[in-house]
């Protein structure tokens, strides 16, 4: 099931906050949130920031535990590899569905997003970056064939987003992703979709890779 948004501006702004936040890097995975110390920095009362952290939890971006709090949720190797391969299985049908469909405004929103991109990546705006990123690859998989697929992929990317900041922290790993989007473009202006599945993938496993990375140095 899908978070509600928060009603009025205030559990908004908390909401908004604390992804951020997690997708800055100024909270890590594992990293407990400190409910009052949140308050304190955005300037709202502890309640509004409680109602932000249920919906983040049920995005599956923080973890409760009992009598202990809320930490952001922290993913071993293992539950990465599963959710990438999800990912794969659910964005090959998606994607190859959706691009027969695609017009030339889809694509223009496509190419858009793309640019996005690089200029967030100009500027050091990881969360912009993210953001852009995020509506590039949901611009390609917007099929309404399949809604509740891509209620599950938009899960699975919820559930990996503090993960998917460190990978774009990385500036070589920026650049790899705009080529990488370059790339995927090519195959949506050219309508190949076995070539869009073939670089969706491989932009996938490099992220992957990357990750993988991290959590052994970790």
């Amino acid at each position: 099931m899908l978070a509600t948004p928060l009603p009025g501006t205030t559990g908004q702004h908390a909401v908004g906050w604390l992804r951020r936040a997690i997708v800055t890097g100024a909270l890590r995975p594992g990293a407990r949130v400190n409910q009052e110390s949140v308050a304190e920095e955005i300037g709202v009362s502890v309640a509004p920031v409680r109602e932000a952290l249920r919906v983040l939890e049920q995005e599956g971006q923080v973890t409760y535990r009992p009598r202990r709090g809320y930490f952001v949720t922290e993913l071993h190797m293992a539950d990465l590899e599963e959710i990438y391969a999800l990912r794969a299985l659910l964005e090959d049908r998606v994607a190859r569905d959706a691009l027969p469909g695609l017009t030339d405004d889809d694509l223009r929103r496509i190419e858009e997003a793309a640019k996005d991109c690089v200029d967030a990546a100009t500027t050091d705006d990881i969360a912009g970056e993210l953001e852009a990123n995020r509506r590039f690859h949901f611009a390609i998989l917007a099929s309404p064939d399949h809604p509740h697929a891509l209620r599950h992929i938009q899960l699975l990317w919820d559930s990996t987003e503090a993960y998917r900041a460190l990978y774009y922290n990385d500036p070589g790993e920026r650049q790899q992703a705009t080529d990488a989007h370059d790339r995927i473009v090519a195959a949506v202006e050219a309508r190949d979709a076995d070539r869009l599945v073939a670089e969706l993938d491989a932009h996938r496993e490099r992220a992957l890779e990357v990750l993988r990375g991290i959590l052994v140095e970790g």
